[in-house]
């Protein structure tokens, strides 16, 4: 039997577009109380009124996620207001890809602190809250580069293996032997914002030449994670690899 996610506080983070807000409006339906994070506050904000127009409860908090001392903010921010914190979803994350041999050594850098760094303060902030109440459930978007390389993606793809790597350890680790639940979620070719970081013309122009596919939409994605986190306390959705139809690789 499906477990009710009525009143279960959720912090989300990348939710000012993609996936992540398409996480919010599902869980929002659902019955959550959501924490909206991101760096672009006018989004956040404009999403949190269109959610409480709906009757959701909703905050925003401003986060870069590559900072420790704004996670352990946001979360101080949640709890003041709500007490408790239910569900963490790892959502924020960046894909400016490029070609080795480019020496983009600035981007690779931003990849490692977002998508890698910014996953591990997020959980690091709030699982000792977790741990104390002996509940909770975590949810690490990654991709299916955390499986499989590809041209141009080789640090990208790192970043993403690195966080199969860590959520497979946690749920080894913290999941089997403390109850807080861990699932990793590795969309396919998703239609959002994410190849608007790509400035290496190589990259660019090789792109033109790829075969087209039906992208995912984000809120396919929202309902694979409604799927894993309304599951009952003695199961866990370990992993989930959801990729369009026509993707290959």
């Amino acid at each position: 039997m499906e477990t009710t996610l009525k009143n279960k506080v959720a912090i989300i983070t990348g939710a000012s577009s993609g996936i992540g807000e398409a996480i919010a409006k599902a869980l929002a339906h659902e019955g959550c109380k959501l924490v909206l994070a991101a760096r672009r506050i006018k989004r956040l904000t404009a999403l949190r009124e269109a959610l409480t127009e709906a009757g959701a409860e909703a905050i925003v908090v401003q986060i870069d996620v590559t900072s420790p001392g704004q996670w352990k903010c946001l979360v101080d921010k949640t709890m003041e207001t709500w007490g408790q914190i239910d569900i963490l979803v790892n959502n924020a994350g960046i894909m400016p890809l490029s070609f080795i041999k480019n020496l983009r050594i600035d981007e690779w850098e931003q990849m490692i602190d977002v998508n890698l760094k910014g996953v591990l303060y997020g959980v690091a902030a709030v699982l000792p809250l977790m741990r104390h109440r002996k509940c909770g459930h975590i949810i690490n978007i990654s991709s299916t580069a955390g499986r499989w390389l590809f041209d141009g993606g080789a640090v990208y793809c790192a970043t993403k293996f690195a966080i199969n790597a860590f959520s497979e350890g946690f749920r080894r680790e913290i999941t089997a032997s403390e109850g807080i639940r861990m699932t990793l979620i590795e969309p396919g070719i998703t239609s959002t914002e994410l190849h608007l970081g790509i400035k290496d013309p190589d990259v660019l122009h090789a792109g033109n030449n790829q075969p087209p596919i039906t992208p995912l939409q984000p809120e396919d994605i929202a309902k694979t994670t409604v799927y894993a986190l309304s599951q009952p306390q003695h199961v866990n959705i370990n992993e989930v690899l959801v990729m369009p139809t026509n993707q290959k690789l």
